[in-house]
């Protein structure tokens, strides 16, 4: 069985080891920086952080059969203020024309853009390799509840909502969008503007070019990589177009991953999620439901998958483990999440 929760500071060294999996500017590999992740967290779960660009929520799914966290999703309340912009390269079209030749070109370029009122964003999906392909979905339950959570708690988000997924890696390695375009104007290693990135982005407004950046200058390798996804994150591209995400041709200035958008309004497990309570009465008959149950309580922010009885359409009657694991028996808020077969 599994139960997905907010995290805790005892999930520290299994939140280490699920970014060591892969580099993300969200979850990096660093335990301080993963603690302060973690007390953010809390904090924003508690709504202690009223401004919503510094507003986190990071979600641990636990095997409790295991006693093991063997995965994570987050939601980043806001990314993108006057201080700390959103960065990203725009993909254009432009035409150049010749009459004395009577030739012309349509281009395709990388422009500079900056977003300073930018939209909720999530990220930092990651799953143990062996429960990747589980039967109960665990990696579409983990990106799920992020929603199921913004539905509880709109007002806490933005109305849009940003995904960025992982690009492409040439052979050796490495992005080639940045190998082109990103160690050459800043003479920094990925990794290097990676860690300084997070906690400033001067060096990319000063150092990246002002101008448009035309792809025909790129190498053939790099080309390619624009607007690609990583194949191990095939699955969760085809998930996000599936509940209403589109790509908008743009990309990371960094590490070219493909940025897919959504109104928060569109998004169907938002749309879906609903308020659900327990039955004044004692149950008689109930019917079986298959979904997601998110539960807001003083115990914290939980939520099981499974079958649940229903009573009514939105009354649900919880079995005694049911109310155990969720920490659901003093007057919980409950959400529930119709699941397709």
């Amino acid at each position: 069985m599994f139960i997905i929760r907010e995290v805790s500071e005892s999930d520290l060294e299994s939140l280490l080891r699920l970014a060591s999996l892969l580099n993300l500017i969200n979850l990096p590999r660093d335990k301080h920086e993963l603690m302060k992740k973690i007390q953010r967290s809390k904090s924003s779960f508690r709504g202690k952080e009223q401004d919503p660009s510094k507003a986190q929520y990071l979600f641990v799914l636990e095997d409790l059969k295991r006693k093991e966290i063997v995965g994570t999703s987050l939601i980043i309340g806001k990314h993108g203020t006057p201080h700390e912009p959103h960065v990203y390269f725009s993909i254009v079209p432009k035409k150049k024309e010749s009459r004395s030749l009577h030739m012309g070109f349509l281009h395709q370029v990388l422009r500079l853009g900056f977003n300073y009122d930018g939209p909720t964003e999530i990220g930092a999906l990651i799953l143990l390799p062996e429960f990747r392909g589980h039967p109960q979905k665990l990696g579409k339950l983990m990106s799920f509840v992020r929603f199921m959570y913004m539905a509880a708690r709109p007002h806490q988000f933005m109305s849009e909502v940003l995904c960025e997924l992982q690009p492409r890696l040439n052979q050796d390695g490495e992005y080639p969008i940045w190998e082109e375009i990103g160690r050459k104007f800043t003479n920094l290693s990925y990794d290097e503007a990676d860690k300084l990135s997070r906690k400033n982005k001067e060096f990319i407004h000063s150092l990246y070019p002002e101008g448009d950046i035309y792809t025909c200058m790129l190498s053939g390798e790099a080309r390619e990589a624009i607007g690609q996804v990583n194949p191990d994150t095939e699955p969760v591209k085809n998930m996000i177009e599936k509940i209403g995400f589109r790509y908008r041709n743009m990309i990371d200035p960094f590490d070219g991953g493909p940025h897919y958008w959504a109104r928060a309004t569109q998004i169907k497990p938002i749309k879906e999620t609903f308020l659900v309570k327990f039955p004044l009465k004692e149950a008689g008959s109930t019917q079986k439901k298959n979904g997601i149950l998110l539960c807001i309580s003083d115990k914290g922010v939980k939520a099981l998958i499974g079958d649940f009885s229903f009573k009514t359409k939105k009354e649900i009657v919880l079995t005694d483990e049911q109310k155990e694991l969720l920490g659901a028996k003093l007057r919980p808020e409950l959400y529930f999440l119709p699941m397709e077969a």
